[in-house]
């Protein structure tokens, strides 16, 4: 469910002084294949999906990915269910993490699903083989290093389809039992708090089609800053939590026609893939 959306804004500070920030690596010396990645303090913490927007879908963890983003000054705010964007000041503290560029907010309200990889439910081994086989080099499916949540998914049209994953900075297990148990007790009480993630839309479409399903796979990743003991809780309780996503519009591989459809996208209701006979 969308709860709300602001309109696009410019958030953040110069990319020299934030936190995050999207850039491109070589991949071996003297050459090879760029990475597209999400540092954290200059150093690489997700592998993203290549450019040419044939490869796969990709959120790959990488060593850097090691710390949790969560700001002292907004767990108050934080800790309650927010019901507006704009509240609260949350959208302006975050974005000072965030490098300078174009944002659309959305506040959304998520069901979360904790997949391993390789295990029930995982995207990589299961949706995105169907559509590209398996990788051709280790013959074995993309792997992403995490732990992940899925929490929506939905039809675009018949060719293509939207998945939403929300990924945390680091896995589950290095969270602190006694606070995911508290937010288990919050969330029995009625309350849904809220998490904070930087967001990328990537769509992303095989070159040449494996087996019968061509299909154009959207990927509305969340990469969480904060919020990943609620997270772990609402997947653990089957219970719902609040996501203000910060949508780089810039740094996504979509368009405007793309972006300008995701908040009709979001608001449908969930659907799953239909296997192509």
């Amino acid at each position: 469910m969308i709860i709300k959306t602001a309109d696009p804004r410019t958030l953040g500070v110069p990319s020299s002084d934030a936190r995050l920030h999207f850039d491109t690596e070589l991949q071996e010396l003297g050459g090879g294949p760029r990475r597209r990645l999400l540092f954290v303090d200059d150093e690489p913490a997700f592998e993203l999906s290549f450019y040419c927007g044939t490869c796969p879908l990709l959120f790959r963890r990488l060593e850097g990915a090691r710390e949790k983003l969560a700001l002292e000054s907004m767990q108050e705010q934080l800790t309650v269910t927010l019901e507006d964007p704009d509240d609260a000041g949350v959208i302006d503290a975050f974005g000072a993490l965030l490098p300078k560029d174009e944002y659309l907010p959305l506040l959304l309200s998520v069901q979360p699903r904790l997949v391993i990889p390789g295990k029930d439910g995982d995207y990589f081994s299961g949706e995105q083989v169907a559509t590209w086989g398996v990788n051709q080099f280790w013959g074995l499916p993309e792997y992403p290093h995490t732990p992940y949540y899925r929490t929506f998914e939905t039809a675009v049209d018949a060719n293509a389809h939207l998945y939403e994953f929300v990924v945390p900075m680091v896995p589950p297990a290095w969270n602190e039992r006694e606070r995911v148990e508290e937010y288990l007790a919050l969330m029995e009480q009625g309350t849904a708090p809220t998490a904070v993630a930087i967001s990328t839309l990537d769509v992303c479409q095989p070159a040449i089609a494996f087996g019968d399903d061509p299909s154009e796979h959207w990927g509305l990743t969340h990469f969480l800053l904060d919020g990943h003991h609620k997270l772990e809780a609402a997947a653990a309780a089957g219970r719902t939590v609040r996501l203000l996503s910060l949508l780089a519009l810039g740094e996504s591989l979509s368009g405007s026609d793309h972006q300008a459809r995701l908040r009709a996208l979001r608001a449908q209701p969930r659907s799953t893939r239909a296997a192509r006979s």
